[in-house]
């Protein structure tokens, strides 16, 4: 037994070519982050990027344990939001970790959600050319996605993740203990990512989540600590076979192009980016009717999904023009197409540029449901 007392956990290995690592999986285990950190490294710094709501709650458990294992412990705390994870915040994180003397030796330990995960890993990523990074997700979105597969990035005012780079952590600690005081919208935010997984699984973890999803919105912890494993196998699967998004890893990006036009436009921060997404899932799969050779069953099977975890439609109305601009930006986009994620079965998916004309004839029957009454709401096709 540890010095945090942890019990044996769940570990998944991602297979990345010459950046292997493993996401280990337990109960408790955020007492044993200088531990397992420990056994990866010999360095002797440990820079601790957090934010103010997460510090508050386990960056003195995170900084005991990394000083029991020999590290010199240096904090750096960023405002909570996706408000930290631009350009300017980066660069305040870059002069730190320079005026802080930080070296090569050093390692980066990001403590919080995406946001945090995804700003320090960039910062590690960028600092002295790069310094290795440890990742302890602390929201349900982070652990079963934005902690696993080494994208790192920060937001520009062109739209989201648009300066970043590719830096696999040392290796992931994923404790659902401290899920236990996640706020519902954020555990909301993390159940999208994990219908996504399911969606586009091969396996049978659609019928699985599918059969449980009482289970997950009542925070069940086997359910959840299940839920957890099953889509941090599914992606470490998709990045070992794909890296750097050239592609199978697009599949990844399933309800994201609407997702991420959303939250440009509504503002970021407005609404979750697991509501986005989910938003963008119902859109993506009634596109997919047309443009992939889905079903209507499968797009109704998968509101039906995102209904039974509690992701109603976002009822706010915005301007198709508007979110049309704003999927021109999105990171998908070739030679001036605006290109979607499209799921014909569960499964099966492929992405594919779709003509503009369609895309707006979706957007206004979409924004359409906006102004209908809430009974009506997203009863079309």
């Amino acid at each position: 037994m540890s010095e945090g007392g942890w019990s044996p956990v769940t570990q998944v290995r991602v297979d990345v070519p010459g950046a292997e690592y493993t996401v280990s999986i337990g109960r408790g285990d955020v007492h044993s982050v200088g531990e397992r950190l420990r056994a990866l490294t010999t360095a002797k710094i440990a820079a601790l990027v957090t934010d103010q709501t997460v510090g508050d709650r386990y960056a003195l458990v995170v900084d005991t344990s990394l000083a029991r294992q020999g590290f010199e412990v240096v904090s750096f705390t960023v405002p909570p939001g996706e408000t930290s994870k631009n350009w300017s915040v980066a660069g305040e994180l870059l002069e730190s970790f320079a005026a802080h003397g930080l070296g090569r030796d050093s390692v980066v330990v990001a403590l919080g959600g995406g946001v945090v995960g995804d700003l320090a890993g960039f910062v590690a990523a960028t600092y002295l050319r790069g310094v290795d990074f440890y990742q302890v997700p602390t929201t349900l979105l982070a652990m079963v996605d934005s902690s696993v597969g080494g994208k790192t990035a920060v937001d520009l005012s062109a739209g989201k993740n648009l300066a970043g780079a590719f830096k696999q952590p040392l290796g992931v600690l994923v404790d659902p203990a401290v899920l236990d005081t996640l706020p519902e919208p954020e555990w909301q935010s993390g159940m999208a990512e994990v219908a996504k997984s399911a969606i586009l699984d091969a396996g049978d973890f659609l019928e699985w989540i599918e059969a449980n999803s009482a289970a997950l919105v009542e925070h069940q912890p086997a359910a959840v600590e299940e839920a957890i494993r099953r889509s941090i196998e599914f992606k470490a699967g998709v990045v070992a076979r794909d890296e750097k998004e050239e592609g199978p890893r697009e599949c990844l990006n399933y309800g994201h192009t609407l997702g991420h036009a959303l939250e440009k436009v509504l503002g970021y921060g407005t609404i979750t980016h697991g509501s986005a997404v989910a938003e963008g899932i119902r859109f993506a799969a009634r596109v997919a009717v047309q443009c992939a050779g889905a079903l209507k069953a499968f797009a109704k099977r998968q509101d039906k999904l995102l209904d039974a975890l509690g992701l109603e439609p976002i009822r706010r109305h915005v301007q198709p023009m508007e979110v049309l601009a704003a999927m021109r930006g999105d990171k998908k986009a070739r030679e001036g197409a605006i290109r979607f994620v499209l799921a014909s079965a569960p499964g099966e998916w492929r992405c594919e540029p779709v003509d503009d004309i369609i895309i707006s004839q979706h957007l206004e029957a979409w924004a359409a449901t906006k102004l209908a009454r809430p009974a009506e709401d997203g009863e079309g096709e």
